[in-house]
């Protein structure tokens, strides 16, 4: 059976005093240019890096593991500026990964995508439903908000090898207009 992960349920592996609210929308409604970032089947990690023009590293702010059963709270930050520019969670059955996958993904070190991706998983990503979300002062925090802003994400299933190995959910930072460019030293040009 195929897992439909909700954002509450992920929302609620790494509880907060007041959870964000968020609430369905289909990916038609969704505003430019969080429609062109979030609808279509390709690692997240690979689209905002696109859109920045540069690499982006995770920050694990907080995770579970339990036997095969792997969670985790993170954040994508372009490298060099360290500007915060996805939030996610995900919930990962690691009994369907390689040794040397499940070890880099609990390493933290790499965001999941390019993990998949430079270990040739053979890998299909099934967008699960889109979500606006009022966010709780926790994710107002992460993004540097100082006030509720609404937000745009996705949440999806990722198969490995066929099977869904990987629940995720993945709220975009703001965006504006123009994003800055990013130079090859890793600074804002």
């Amino acid at each position: 059976m195929i897992p439909t992960p909700t954002a509450d349920s992920l929302f609620a592996l790494f509880p907060t005093p007041t959870p964000p609210i968020c609430t369905p929308v289909r990916g038609d409604q969704l505003p430019e240019p969080y429609r062109s970032l979030l609808v279509h089947t390709h690692h997240m990690t690979v689209t905002v890096e696109r859109h920045y023009g540069g690499p982006v590293d995770v920050t694990v702010l907080d995770a579970r593991h339990d036997g095969d059963e792997y969670s985790r709270r993170i954040l994508l930050e372009l490298r060099g500026t360290r500007r915060v520019v996805q939030f996610g969670i995900v919930q990962i059955d690691l009994s369907l990964l390689t040794a040397v996958v499940r070890d880099t993904i609990v390493g933290g070190k790499t965001p999941l995508g390019r993990v998949l991706i430079e270990h040739d998983v053979m890998r299909h990503i099934q967008p699960a439903g889109y979500f606006k979300v009022a966010p709780d002062p926790d994710l107002c925090r992460l993004f540097g908000l100082s006030e509720p802003t609404m937000l745009y994400g996705r949440l999806g299933v990722i198969f490995t090898d066929g099977r869904p190995a990987i629940e995720v959910l993945e709220v975009l930072a703001p965006i504006a207009e123009v994003p800055p460019a990013v130079c090859a030293t890793g600074g804002t040009c």
